[in-house]
């Protein structure tokens, strides 16, 4: 694929988007089979993406001026670089982004310096559906911009008819932070529907999805296919995020318990759960390694799907230890996700797969099902 910002050395995030497409894969198949090896494990294809148009989401960094809005990435030089053509996402979040810059100048906000250490606006944030509606959060410093959001959003909801959530998060400090923690809800409406397969999950402002909805489906389709010949009647879902594991591994006669730190990502999964008429799921706000440890009774399965550093020393000594017959573990990050399978020697890898979560860089899912 093709890319006028790389090209023109604007934009380096896609470090290997020079490589043929079946080069990447390629190569990202090979390096999770060199960190977990082969030997006895049942190692499928990998899973390819589209080339493009494939991000559900958008961070960008808010820049330039009121008048001369930039909505990107930080450069080196701290200045704000506009990807508002960026080939990567998804066409509804692309057909947002030059409506949202003319609203930065109709609301009058004022972009964010990092060096001056001025202004309001420091992010805006796009998140698309499969079905094409959006969620729009705007990061401020203060509520000083947030009177003249709500006056002119009238004119974004019409001019953007699929904008279905709106919000202002606060983040009044000066760091390498994205967000802040205080939420301010804009529009009635506070769930984005993500339907993902048979599945309809949900989005709210401060909630986590993965970045590629058709990769997400794939990875959430075969973790039932994986598991479908397990007789379990208990299960965990740790870092359950939205619910996506959790409700496509919810079955008669099961209960399964979806542990997740957000407490925005619970509340939405629980409304999805609801909604689907799925009693025998239940999530809960919590730290899923003190979860673990504290448990009175060890289920017949786990799921993680840690961040990047993985699920660490601590929780992986937890689940070695119970007695647990199958962890289904889905990482982005495969160092890490082989560091913690060496550390849990009597569960086995028996089934491995690669998604490609995020084409045109060195990063990746991978999929590992351990038996004891």
């Amino acid at each position: 694929m093709r890319c006028d910002y790389y090209e023109s050395d604007r934009c380096r995030s896609c470090t290997v988007i020079q490589t043929p497409y079946e080069v990447q894969l390629s190569a990202k198949d090979v390096r999770a089979r060199a960190a977990l090896g082969e030997s006895g494990i049942a190692w499928e294809p990998p899973v390819a993406s589209g080339e493009s148009g494939f991000r559900n989401k958008a961070k960008m960094v808010a820049g330039g001026s009121v008048d001369a809005p930039k909505l990107g990435i930080l450069t080196s030089g701290k200045e704000v670089q506009d990807l508002r053509e960026c080939p990567l996402h998804e066409p509804a979040v692309a057909a947002a982004l030059p409506v949202l810059a003319e609203f930065v100048t109709a609301a009058r906000l004022v972009p964010y310096d990092v060096t001056t250490r001025r202004g309001e606006l420091k992010y805006v944030l796009v998140t698309g559906s499969p079905e094409g509606e959006l969620l729009v959060r705007f990061v401020l410093r203060s509520t000083e911009s947030v009177p003249r959001i709500r006056k002119h959003l009238g004119w974004l909801t019409q001019t953007l008819p699929n904008l279905v959530v709106a919000s202002v998060n606060l983040h009044p400090t000066h760091s390498a932070l994205v967000e802040g923690q205080e939420e301010l809800l804009l529009t009635e409406q506070e769930l984005l529907p993500m339907r993902v397969g048979a599945v309809e999950l949900a989005l709210r402002p401060q909630g986590f999805f993965q970045t590629n909805t058709p990769m997400a489906a794939t990875l959430y389709r075969l973790a039932a296919e994986w598991t479908a010949h397990l007789e379990y009647r208990t299960a965990w879902d740790l870092y359950s995020g939205v619910g996506g594991f959790a409700m496509h591994l919810a079955r008669d006669g099961a209960m399964v318990t979806g542990i997740e730190s957000s407490g925005e990502a619970v509340a939405a999964a629980t409304a999805s759960a609801e909604r689907a008429g799925l009693s025998g799921v239940q999530f809960a706000a919590g730290d899923a390694g003190a979860f673990a440890r504290h448990a009175q009774d060890v289920p017949d399965l786990v799921v993680v799907n840690p961040p990047r550093r993985g699920i660490g020393a601590e929780l992986a000594a937890c689940l070695e230890s119970s007695g647990v017959g199958h962890v289904l573990y889905s990482s982005c990050h495969v160092d890490s996700l082989a560091q913690d399978v060496a550390a849990m020697p009597s569960l086995t890898p028996v089934r491995a797969r690669v998604l490609d979560m995020f084409p045109h860089t060195g990063h990746f899912e991978t999929l590992v099902l351990l038996e004891r």
